[in-house]
């Protein structure tokens, strides 16, 4: 069954004391696009991540996001030999100047150098592993959705088929009550000119051919948007042929009836995979 082109996905990495949020989401496209929201130090992953997404996304205009959520901020260390000294320091003074150590442990830790601080980094080859299976889990959520909207495109577009053979099925017996009326009215020369300039059996047939073609696609599980659209053109073609030989008011409704169905089927086309 055919495929459609909306769909989200998300999914959570962790590894060790680092988390992440992993979000897939796609919307339509003509083509494949891979677009890559990062975090510092991953983009050196960007290929295998198209990679992984092209596997399971034909087409589509897609968004990967991956977050650092929580992290430890920073690393902070005591430097014992520093305080040893500041103490040292102290007790000196207190021995030469004739006055009381009161070096409290608030003032040590407020004295430079005693606590050293490092800022903490992802470390992307790290984090890689828990983000990939998150990846995986995202992209099959995607997936999934695209699944569920094309069985309802499938539902549409199938739907739109049906009315348009019961206009098909109209147009064919108005043209050919038309030919039974003008044989009645017209000399034989004038109506083998009529017959001739009138005739749309071919017309007809080429666009049931078409509407097979199209219920054929809507079986298809991938590659079906492209040709539903060029299939479409080709039914507006050939609708516009009926309507522009035939001059009757009641093939004329039929005419419109079937051009509003084909846009219908063109417009949905473009959610199709």
């Amino acid at each position: 069954m055919i495929t459609g082109m909306t769909g989200f996905g998300a999914s959570e990495a962790a590894s060790g004391r680092v988390k992440a949020s992993v979000e897939v989401k796609t919307v339509n496209h003509r083509y494949l696009d891979v677009a890559f929201y990062l975090p510092s130090g991953f983009s050196s992953f960007e290929e295998k991540i198209h990679k992984m997404v092209a596997k399971d996304i034909r087409r589509g205009r897609v968004t990967v996001s991956v977050k650092i959520t929580d992290k430890p901020h920073m690393i902070i260390r005591l430097n014992h030999d520093a305080v040893a000294r500041y103490r040292g320091f102290a007790r000196q003074i207190a021995r030469e100047f004739k006055v009381s150590d009161g070096l409290s442990a608030a003032d040590i830790l407020h004295l430079p150098g005693v606590v050293e601080t490092k800022e903490m980094f992802v470390e992307a080859h790290t984090l890689w592993p828990a983000v990939e299976k998150g990846l995986v889990k995202a992209v099959a959520g995607v997936v999934a959705m695209r699944r569920r909207e094309g069985k309802a495109l499938c539902a549409d577009i199938g739907g739109q088929l049906k009315r348009m053979l019961k206009r098909i099925v109209l147009i064919e017996a108005r043209s050919n009550a038309l030919l039974k009326e003008k044989k009645k009215t017209l000399s034989r020369e004038e109506f083998t000119s009529y017959q001739k300039s009138n005739d749309i059996n071919e017309e007809l047939a080429r666009l049931t051919h078409y509407i097979d073609e199209a219920k054929a696609l809507l079986r298809q599980s991938e590659g079906a948007g492209k040709k539903m659209d060029f299939i479409a053109q080709e039914m507006q073609r050939e609708t516009n042929t009926i309507g522009s030989k035939v001059q009757d008011k009641d093939v004329a409704g039929a005419v419109i009836a079937l051009k509003s169905k084909v846009e219908k089927i063109r417009e949905q086309a473009n959610n199709v995979e």
